[in-house]
């Protein structure tokens, strides 16, 4: 059984879409698999993300997903979880989002747990998101775009995953939105000789701009062979 964690160098990177395209590639090949988000923020009732992952996975809503399983905390505010937390009077107990974790574990072969924004969003005022990959244990799958800063933001989220422990197995570059060729091709150069020199373990996926409904097969042999 593997849990891997999902998590973006901000918010609106693409966490959504990368984890919905994992979960359909690792299904095309044979893996048992279910995606989670363990918090989401700004919406009611069934988890708006957890929607777009089986949309993308090409089915409908599970019977994990109605019981609350796949997102044990669904918060009203459009805001950072703690935040969002405080103003639906909601005390986020970080056990309740991994015991549904475990349960999920038991019935599959993988489970993507796709954070709410990036490393450092907090899910109280003292405990963040990446406290809470750290103290699991959970490999990363890291998002990252070709937007304006995003060298930055993603250079400083590699680097706080080394410095807490974090192992980070994919880095996966979004094309969308498309900042156009020599700003692609630049910051996947970039990315890449970042990570042969100072992440060598890492892998590398990218996500292409989705038209329509037409969702890609993505090359995901490596999450069904976990070291």
């Amino acid at each position: 059984m593997s849990v891997y964690f999902v998590s973006g160098i901000d918010t609106d990177t693409g966490k959504t879409i990368a984890a919905g395209l994992i979960a359909r590639s690792l299904a095309r090949r044979g893996a048992r698999v279910i995606t989670q988000k363990f918090i989401q923020t700004g919406c009611a009732g069934v988890s708006e993300d957890i929607l777009k992952h089986r949309e993308i996975m090409g089915e409908g809503a599970r019977e994990e997903d109605r019981q609350g399983i796949t997102c044990p905390y669904v918060l009203t505010y459009p805001a950072s979880p703690h935040l969002a937390a405080e103003i639906d009077g909601v005390s986020i107990d970080p056990a309740r989002i991994e015991n549904a974790t475990r349960l999920l574990e038991q019935r599959y072969d993988v489970v993507l747990v796709e954070g709410a924004g990036g490393l450092y969003a907090p899910l109280s005022r003292g405990y963040f998101t990446i406290d809470y990959i750290r103290d699991r244990g959970y490999p990363l799958i890291l998002v990252t775009s070709s937007k304006l800063g995003s060298i930055n933001h993603t250079l400083l989220a590699l680097e706080a995953c080394r410095r807490e422990g974090i192992r980070v197995q994919w880095l996966v570059y979004n094309h969308y939105p498309d900042a156009g060729a020599p700003i692609a091709a630049s910051s996947i150069a970039f990315f890449k000789e970042y990570l042969a020199a100072r992440f060598p373990a890492c892998g590398w996926l990218e996500t292409p701009i989705i038209e329509g409904y037409s969702y890609p097969d993505l090359p995901v042999q490596g999450l069904l062979a976990r070291p």
